[in-house]
């Protein structure tokens, strides 16, 4: 029998601190962009990152699983959005293959393990 660790905080939750490992990578990806994409594409994939793990802390603090599931499900689309600017990105050679490929599949592994965090939710 597993027994499931309570978690407290949304800062507990893996696909939380995978969801901030990859902000920080596309900010750090970001950093090497042309200024003149400072209020395009830097702007656009900031803020899909940040949304990510912004909408699984407030999903977090949610009280039914609906609600719940509501914001989890925006944090989904934001990934899905980031990983279009990647591509976007990488087509318009503003970063490596080898920083996209990297950047991409953590994108992979947040999706994989929000879903897995969705599919554990109380059916309400």
């Amino acid at each position: 029998m597993e027994i499931k660790k309570k978690v407290n905080k949304f800062t507990e939750i893996i696909v939380w601190q995978k969801g901030h490992e990859l902000v920080l990578v596309v900010y750090k990806i970001t950093k090497t962009f042309p200024s003149e994409e400072k209020f395009g594409l830097v702007s656009q994939m900031q803020r899909s990152a940040v949304s990510i793990t912004s909408n699984i802390s407030e999903g977090f603090g949610r009280r039914t699983s609906l609600d719940k599931k509501r914001f989890y499900d925006i944090s989904m689309g934001s990934i899905y959005e980031l990983q279009n600017q990647l591509i976007v990105a990488k087509d318009i050679h503003l970063m490596s293959r080898s920083s996209f490929e990297s950047a991409f599949s953590l994108s992979e592994e947040v999706q994989r393990l929000l879903i897995s965090w969705i599919r554990s939710l109380p059916q309400s």
